[in-house]
Parts: C-alpha cells; sequence; structure tokens
C-alpha cells in the first residue's frame, strides 16, 4: 500500500521507534479485512522471545495469563516490524487478535494495542472503534487521539489527522500530568506522536 505523502516527505523521521514500528507493519499489512485466528496457547513452538526466529527455542505461553500471551505476540510483531521481518509481522498478526478476543480484561494499554493492530490488518473501523472504548472508559485519554490520528495518516485524511492531533495537543498537559500507567510505560511514544502533531499543525 501507498505510504501517505506527509510521511513520505519525511514526517516519520520524527517519529518514536514504537510509532515506527505501528505504522510500518500497517503499511506492510494492509491487504484487506482479514479474520483472526484463535492461536494454540499450548503449542510452544509458535512463539518465540521477542526477536527470535519463530522455528527457535519457545516458552510454553500456555502458562502465561491471557494479557501476557497478548503482549508477548504484540511485542514480537512490533520488534520485528521494526527490523522489516514481514514475514514474522504477518504470521503473528492474526495470533495476537485471537489472543486479544481472548482476553478477561482488558486495560487501555491492552486496547491501544489491539487497536494499532486492527489498523495493521486495515479493519479501519474496528480500530476507531477500540479509540472509542478508550474514551469511554478513560475520557480524553492520549491513546485515543494517537490511533485516531494513525488511522487517519494511514487513510490519507488529512482533516482527520489534524483533527486528532490537535485534541491530542490541547490535552497533553494535563493529561500527562495524571501519570497514567500507560502514559508512563510509552511516555516516549507520547512525546514523540506529539512533536510530530506539533509539526502537523504548524502553519
Amino acid at each position: 500500500p501507498a505510504v501517505p505523502g506527509r510521511l513520505r516527505r519525511g514526517g516519520i523521521a520524527a517519529v518514536s521507534v514504537g510509532v515506527v514500528a505501528l505504522l510500518l507493519v500497517a503499511w506492510w499489512l494492509v491487504q484487506g479485512t482479514r479474520t483472526p485466528v484463535v492461536p494454540d496457547m499450548g503449542n510452544a513452538g509458535n512463539v518465540g522471545a521477542v526477536g527470535a526466529p519463530a522455528s527457535g527455542a519457545a516458552p510454553d505461553i500456555s502458562q502465561m495469563s491471557p494479557l501476557e500471551r497478548f503482549i508477548r505476540l504484540n511485542d514480537r510483531i512490533m520488534e520485528a516490524a521494526a527490523r522489516g521481518d514481514t514475514a514474522t509481522a504477518n504470521s503473528f498478526t492474526p495470533m495476537a487478535l485471537g489472543a486479544y478476543a481472548q482476553l478477561d480484561a482488558v486495560t487501555v494499554d491492552a486496547r491501544y494495542h489491539g487497536a494499532v493492530l486492527r489498523a495493521s490488518v486495515g479493519d479501519w473501523a474496528g480500530s476507531l472503534a477500540l479509540a472509542d472504548t478508550i474514551h469511554r472508559v478513560s475520557p480524553d485519554n492520549l491513546f485515543g487521539f494517537v490511533v485516531r490520528g494513525t488511522v487517519a495518516e494511514l487513510r490519507g485524511d488529512t482533516a482527520a489527522s489534524r483533527e486528532a492531533y490537535r485534541a491530542f495537543l490541547k490535552l497533553f498537559p494535563a493529561q500527562i500530568a495524571l501519570e497514567r500507567p500507560e502514559y508512563i510505560d510509552h511516555r516516549d511514544i507520547l512525546d514523540q506522536f506529539r512533536s510530530a502533531a506539533t509539526a502537523a499543525v504548524a502553519p
């Protein structure tokens, strides 16, 4: 798929590794919406340590909690995307979506990662629905706007991306002061998204 023009012209240089991975995996995998498959959590050979080949030695993730399984798969995909390993990203994205569907408790952080994965398979509606859910459970949460802005960029919707950027920038000071767990864990993504937003809406 085509990379949005603003990012082709160098905007991506201002984005953190986490957001770069987010965008790269989406650009590579968008080929129409795919149906997630439920992973066999007892098959230890399917999921290795982050960055390891799929065929290498792997822990038994059947002993992990549903959230730990999802995060392990998501991290594997993002690491692969950052390396340019499209085969691994393609292989594990349906499994991660299946793992997300099995979560018994969903945090804002998990919703954010789920939205990224939905965007990676071209499910814009599903990704934006998760952004809506983030804001229902955590009003004005910055990650809802990160999702909206990223989806808008991937769709080439300049108006929607700027709307998300402006809302993000307006709310950033008050929200970041709340020190929500997801803000602490992913502050680098928020800071770099802020830089990208500032550059995008500048006169």
